[in-house]
């Protein structure tokens, strides 16, 4: 009974994530395509290229910073290296169009750099040229300086458990450091630094608040513009579906070149011995380590700091604290409800380990790899017209109007963070459950406990840390979440990413800085674990 139950209620999960794929098919298809030809005549070619465009160059960018910065802390020494291997992790705790809000108050034609050029050279506004910040290019920089930590992370951890045989035969063979990083090393390490790097195409791909400041036209501006700017919710939804085969197609194609690597690990062989730098060589590696910290951490801190000070927003106003709470209640809410999901799904494989687990670990991972404002539609459309057929009978058979009771709510909101983050905590609930081993489980079954029963009293104390990293994960991306949240919110519930998009919208960037600024706060909490997980790790392969 206990198992018919757990079956149920996991393939009841994966109907749920299954739902806005076929929100989206369906909308697009029973929709007309008149806006559709106009786009395409218009501006869909430019979304496509542009959407392109940035997925290559910031996941090229986060290659390069995260792989460099990874090897330079795990295989030198230098001056500040403990400090910038923790550091390196921060720009994770900062949204893109966070550090978009800040570089323009800095470097647009009114910013402090610009103006400084014109007073300190007494130039006028047409004497020189200085790089535009709202352009593709800067939404580049944005997206880069806080999307490599993900290679950065993954490459890290390949890089420890290397064995360093390898990269001294290369050595001896004539290789200079440089060429045997690149031919040895850096292979070694390609099935990790393809997993951060699909992650870092999923994000930016899935971007909104970024693009949409810089007026960057990408498919993610492009379904906001239709659904709010032309109402045509089918346009929008055929957009979606092109953003969803676009990501799908990038996750496939990363899955098929990675083919059947595996991480390379070095068992018992030797790890490196940290090289000496000299005086020279150590001063640029703390430059190149120092530089996306500085770009990604320090100047938009301080920036949106002084920007906060010469706002009139309160951040203890009962305005502000409404937001506050708005954002606090989705982002608990959204964790608690996707972390019980993520162990359904993941005790369902446990024991009832077979093809249609499988199945519903794949589903429930899919959401991923779905950008927020392709979720949003595909649940919209649906829940919509089902509530405007309930309020329909209703009103005709009983007098009374329903409302929207699904789609006029926060639960919808909160099953789109769901779909959205699921992948992210049955990865770290997976990760800590892949450590018990299922010898335990069944002496537990021996001695008479129930599979929820191993659940509560086995497996929970020993996954403790997993399933609190996989809360704080949930959590804070949920308060960053901007696309879905735009779309799916009730009305009159704002939170501080839609206050912060709304006045950066309106040129208030001095005011943005304030929801920003707590949004920036409150992300810091899982770099904060994860830094301690750094330092733990260091301990370790010190002992």
């Amino acid at each position: 009974m206990e198992r018919k139950l757990i079956s149920s209620l996991a393939l009841v999960v994966a109907m749920i994530c299954l739902l806005p794929l076929v929100g989206v098919v369906a909308a697009a298809a029973l929709g007309t395509f008149e806006t559709l030809s106009a786009l395409a005549e218009t501006v869909l070619w430019r979304y496509t290229w542009t959407t392109l465009l940035l997925v290559v160059f910031v996941a090229a960018g986060s290659i390069l910073i995260g792989c460099t910065t990874a090897w330079l802390v795990v295989t030198t020494e230098f001056r500040g290296r403990r400090f910038l291997e923790i550091a390196l992790v921060i720009p994770l705790a900062f949204p893109a169009y966070v550090l978009a809000y800040a570089y323009t108050d800095v470097l647009d034609h009114p910013g402090i750099v610009q103006s400084s050029l014109r007073s300190v050279m007494g130039w006028g506004p047409r004497d020189y040229w200085f790089p535009e910040i709202r352009s593709l290019g800067g939404a580049v920089c944005m997206l880069t300086l806080v999307l490599y930590p993900y290679v950065y992370l993954m490459a890290r951890a390949a890089f420890r458990m290397q064995a360093a045989t390898p990269f001294y035969a290369a050595r001896s063979l004539g290789a200079s450091p440089m060429k045997a990083f690149l031919t040895v090393s850096l292979p070694m390490a390609r099935p990790a630094i393809a997993a951060g790097a699909l992650l870092v195409v999923m994000e930016t791909i899935a971007d909104f608040g970024t693009v949409a400041h810089f007026s960057v036209q990408t498919f993610a501006t492009g379904i906001y513009t239709s659904w709010f700017g032309l109402g045509d919710r089918a346009a929008a939804a055929q957009l979606a579906l092109g953003l969803l085969t676009f990501a799908l197609l990038v996750a496939a194609l990363e899955y098929i070149n990675r083919g059947k690597a595996t991480f390379a690990t070095r068992g018992r062989q030797e790890g490196f011995v940290r090289l000496d730098l000299s005086r020279g060589q150590a001063f640029a590696a703390q430059v190149v380590c120092l530089i996306p910290v500085l770009l990604g951490v320090i100047i938009p801190t301080v920036t949106l700091f002084l920007m906060g000070l010469r706002s009139e927003q309160n951040i203890f106003s009962p305005r502000y604290l409404h937001f506050i709470q708005n954002s606090l209640t989705l982002a608990g809410i959204a964790a608690v409800v996707t972390v019980g999901v993520a162990i359904l799904l993941g005790t369902f494989n446990r024991v009832l380990s077979g093809k249609t687990a499988l199945a519903t670990l794949f589903i429930g991972r899919l959401g991923y790899a779905v950008p927020g404002g392709v979720i949003a539609v595909g649940l919209l459309v649906p829940f919509a017209r089902f509530d405007n057929w309930l309020d329909a009978r209703m009103e005709d058979w009983f007098d009374i109007s329903t409302g929207l009771l699904i789609s006029g709510s926060i639960w919808l909101l909160i099953a789109a963070y769901m779909i959205r983050f699921l992948a992210a905590a049955i990865g770290s609930y997976d990760s800590g459950l892949s450590s018990v081993t299922r010898n335990v489980d069944a002496a537990s079954r021996v001695l008479g406990r129930s599979a929820w029963g191993t659940v509560r009293h086995i497996h929970m104390p020993i996954l403790r840390g997993s399933v609190l990293t996989a809360l704080l994960i949930v959590f804070v991306d949920t308060i960053k979440e901007l696309p879905a949240t735009l779309i799916l919110r009730p009305f009159n519930y704002d939170t501080l990413a839609v206050q912060a998009f709304r006045l950066a919208s309106d040129e208030r960037l001095e005011g943005a800085a304030v929801p920003s600024l707590m949004i920036a706060f409150i992300g810091l909490l899982p770099v904060v674990l994860l830094c301690v997980q750094l330092g733990e790790w260091r301990d370790k392969s010190r002992a």
